[in-house]
């Protein structure tokens, strides 16, 4: 068992959220289409630093139907509260739909939001939710902000159920690596719960509400990295147990019994996860408390991130598969096409075959098909001999015959020769950027139990979001390469692509890579029809296997070159 951490929990007693409507109890929703959460403030205890109140604001006067900047037409609002309301709108102009905070400009926070949004949209973060726009106008402070209908809160998956140990591994992996990015970049966000980050359709995890969420809560805090990096200790501790990591209940989750203190999450339920648990207690526990194997605490989303790097990798769960149904056969198949199949019992008829020829006629016939025979027989011997006797003249002509110095008769090709791969890299021209980087060295490292893999997506094609993305191998200098053989992780399909022999550097664009051979399978060979001479190679998925829970991803065991 380890101590409580004491980083700033506080935060439900003195946030000053009291509810202006009816609506009270619900906080912003930034984006995710019929998943309203609900507002903890009141009652959540995740360390985020203190708080200051504000003065009360009337919200303004707003309505379905009203329209901001002639652009933004608000559709319904999802919170009212605090002086702001929170709604989702439609972007008339790019025909979208979007999420807006909207506040009086003379409130006391407003200052602070328009700050706050204008430096989050400075990031351009794909793993955030970008804010749009952020206005100051006709008395209103506005801020406009993705909506992603299809993605799902960590709140709903977690009413279902705790994550599978992968999707909770993956989880804290993106999200811990994600705030280290934001906070290089000076921002924290301070109100990092299971209402913030979103599982989009293709697996991958986004936050939303970076720096905003708190300055519309005029939330604060002297120590932002303790607490946010204690705030993803939650969310893996509540992703491993369905149980928040603290007394009060949050988020549709129950809290820890009362004078318990805080327990690992390998106590709460079984099975769970022994390195996520222990990793969940080193972020959650940070003030310098320790887990039950009294490992150093993470105080930095930087310090989680590498926690995260040292611990062996969590793997997927295997892909169930189901048994094909029985084959039956056709009575197609069984040649009685047209016929009616005889009843169970009673041998079928056999057709007595007809007679021979017993007519003048048919004797004549068969007495000519038989001379025909014979003299077929008299000519195909005549010629056999003819050529045993020509053979047996040249047998005495015995000549010398024409061999290499070693005796042989003619040139033998040599085999391949192994091509080491001095670097590889992920390559995803057309989506974010990256995927997975570091585990591209699994990819050839000569052990098969190991791979790289792509996040999830809803089909074989990527979700239809990207023509493919793959590997970009080094082979240290431009060599002749022969064949490429790779293996998979599922049935896969996939294609060779090289560089220009001439090219000094590594091509960046898609477009210098020119295919030169294509397959698909679990083992795929990839042999070129002519020579190709390149120092760079891309091995570009074009269609991935299923994993069997309804979503598709590739994985890479081991990529092998040769001349």
């Amino acid at each position: 068992m380890a101590e409580r951490s004491t980083a700033a929990v506080d935060v439900a007693d003195n946030s000053g959220d009291e509810p202006l409507t009816a609506q009270a109890d619900q906080s912003t929703a930034d984006g995710v289409a019929k998943n309203r959460e609900r507002d903890t403030d009141r009652n959540e205890a995740q360390g985020s630093g203190g708080t200051e109140r504000s003065e009360k604001a009337s919200p303004p006067e707003l309505h379905s139907g009203h329209k901001l900047a002639r652009r933004y037409r608000l559709e319904e609002c999802v919170t009212r509260l605090d002086g702001f309301s929170s709604w989702r709108a439609v972007d008339e102009k790019l025909r979208r739909a979007v999420g807006v905070h909207v506040l009086p400009a003379d409130h006391s926070r407003a200052r602070s939001v328009l700050a706050a949004a204008r430096s989050s949209a400075l990031l351009a973060d794909p793993r955030f939710v970008q804010v749009l726009d952020a206005v100051e106008e006709n008395d209103l402070v506005y801020v406009v902000h993705e909506w992603l209908p299809d993605a799902t809160e960590l709140t709903a998956l977690l009413a279902v159920g705790p994550l599978e140990p992968h999707d909770a591994y993956q989880m804290t992996s993106q999200v811990a690596t994600a705030m280290a990015a934001a906070h290089r970049e000076g921002l924290a966000h301070l109100r990092l719960n299971p209402n913030a980050v979103l599982r989009a359709s293709t697996g991958q995890w986004r936050i939303r509400g970076l720096a905003v969420n708190a300055a519309l809560r005029g939330i604060s805090s002297d120590t932002p990295q303790r607490a946010d990096t204690e705030a993803i200790g939650a969310l893996l501790y509540a992703a491993l147990t369905q149980r928040w990591p603290y007394e009060n209940d949050a988020y549709g989750l129950s809290g820890l019994p009362k004078d318990v203190g805080l327990i690992a999450p390998d106590q709460v339920r079984a099975g769970v996860h022994r390195g996520l648990s222990e990793l969940s207690m080193r972020a959650l526990a940070n003030d310098g408390a320790t887990a039950s194997r009294h490992e150093a605490p993470c105080t930095t989303p930087e310090e989680l991130v590498r926690a995260i790097g040292e611990m062996p990798r969590v793997r997927p769960p295997e892909p169930a598969f189901t048994a094909p149904p029985e084959y039956q056969r056709t009575t197609y198949q069984q040649g009685t096409y047209g016929r009616t199949a005889p009843r169970p019992g009673i041998a079928p008829t056999v057709a007595t075959p007809p007679p021979p020829l017993q007519s003048r006629t048919g004797r004549a016939l068969k007495w000519a098909v038989s001379a025909l025979l014979i003299v077929a027989l008299g000519l195909g011997s005549w010629q056999l001999a003819d050529a045993l006797m020509d053979r047996g003249g040249e047998a005495d002509n015995t000549g010398p015959t024409q061999t290499t110095d070693t005796g042989e008769k003619g040139p033998t090709k040599s085999a391949g020769q192994p091509i080491a791969i001095s670097g590889a890299r992920d390559f995803d021209p057309f989506g974010d950027g990256s995927e997975k980087p570091s585990d591209v060295g699994k990819s050839y490292d000569d052990d098969p139990g190991s791979y790289w893999e792509t996040y999830f997506y809803k089909g074989a094609d990527f979700g239809n979001l990207k023509p493919g993305l793959g590997l970009i191998l080094d082979l240290g200098k431009a060599q002749q390469v022969g064949k490429v053989t790779v293996t998979f992780v599922g049935r896969t399909s996939v294609e060779l692509r090289a560089a220009s022999g001439s090219a000094a550097s590594e091509p960046k664009a898609f477009d210098a890579y020119a295919k030169v051979a294509e397959g698909s399978g679990t083992t795929v060979t990839l042999q070129p029809s002519k020579a190709v001479t390149t120092r760079y190679l891309l091995v570009w998925l074009t269609e991935l296997p299923p994993t069997g829970d309804g979503t598709y991803r590739g994985r890479v065991a081991d990529i092998k070159v040769s001349s």
